[in-house]
């Protein structure tokens, strides 16, 4: 579908592909263990399509949107028959320096619009209908800044796939065909020290990110003796194939309180495409060399979801419904 289109019409749940949008809420919770519960969740999740049209069609241009990933321990609750191959909590992951700590979470809605105010609404009215039945781990606004740059200063998300390439990269083909149209997706909510990174230099910033700042050129890293972000974030496989995957992080920040942040969340087709790409960053290659951006940002969160595409979601919240109802 392209750009325009999407004016037009309500953008369904589940849109992966839906466009990158200046305003998002990224809304992390975890769901109690009664039953009563499960069947409210099994409720909001049968009623999300709705609730995206019903709080979007206020202003179409704004393209409102909303996704929602289970985690795997919510998904074993659901009673499903069938689980994406690669689902499983988030791995903590530990370098010699720096770590990636993991928190829970049982739902992620990743809510996106033009305008903040539709996010906002959307999110109160979701969590009305949820109440009690879950508690809320993390929840983040984030917005678009400048011409989609981080709070470092540099252009975020340039090797983002498009076109054709999109699906490729961040949906679920045949090689599980149960989930074709899912997306795996990890998030991590990263703070930065900024006034220390204010302290180096231009150049010496750009290297440690691999583009220029100003006119975000790659910069060829091949000869350095440490790898960029960029270089690092790149993943090979050992058949010389690269694989991309789909990035919509956001900055956030309260500067009242001296947070300043970016919300990482990636969607892929393979999980251990991001997984690579964290062990890359905070173990290193070769081991040691690890991403030197962290030694001014660290993440605070990380969980691992998977998306289903809409009709699975669809049919996922119909048999737990079913199977509910039969235990009752």
């Amino acid at each position: 579908m392209s750009d325009k289109s999407w004016d037009r019409v309500p953008i369904d749940a589940q849109s992966i592909d839906a466009p990158l949008s200046r305003a998002a809420v990224f809304l992390v919770v975890t769901v109690a263990s009664d039953q009563a519960a499960l069947a409210t969740i099994c409720s909001a999740l049968d009623g999300l399509d709705d609730l995206v049209k019903t709080v979007g069609f206020r202003d179409l241009s704004a393209r409102l949107s909303c996704i929602v990933g289970i985690g795997r321990g919510l998904w074993d609750r659901l009673h499903a028959d069938r689980q994406p191959q690669e689902l499983k909590p988030f791995s903590p992951i530990r370098g010699a320096v720096h770590s990636a700590p993991a928190t829970p979470g049982d739902l992620l809605f990743h809510i996106r619009s033009e305008r903040p105010d539709l996010c906002f609404e959307f999110e109160r009215i979701l969590l009305d209908s949820l109440d009690a039945s879950v508690s809320v781990v993390d929840e983040v606004s984030g917005f678009r800044y400048f011409d989609a740059r981080d709070l470092l200063g540099f252009v975020d998300g340039t090797a983002n796939p498009t076109g054709l390439d999109l699906p490729e990269s961040a949906l679920v083909g045949d090689e599980d065909a149960d989930f074709r149209g899912g997306s795996y997706v990890v998030v991590q909510k990263y703070l930065h020290d900024l006034s220390a990174w204010a302290q180096i230099p231009t150049p010496v910033q750009e290297a440690i990110i691999g583009r220029t700042k100003i006119d975000n050129i790659e910069i060829d890293d091949d000869d350095a003796p440490r790898k960029s972000h960029k270089s690092l974030a790149t993943i090979v496989d050992a058949d010389g194939n690269e694989h991309d995957i789909l990035r919509d992080n956001m900055p956030f920040g309260r500067p009242g309180q001296r947070e300043f942040g970016t919300y990482f969340i990636g969607y892929s087709r393979y999980l251990w495409v991001i997984e690579k790409m964290l062990e890359r960053m905070y173990v290193g290659d070769p081991p040691g060399a690890y991403d030197r951006l962290l030694d001014f940002s660290t993440p605070h969160t990380g969980a691992t979801f998977f998306a289903p595409a809409r009709p699975m979601l669809q049919t996922l919240v119909q048999v737990a419904q079913q199977k509910l109802s039969a235990a009752q």
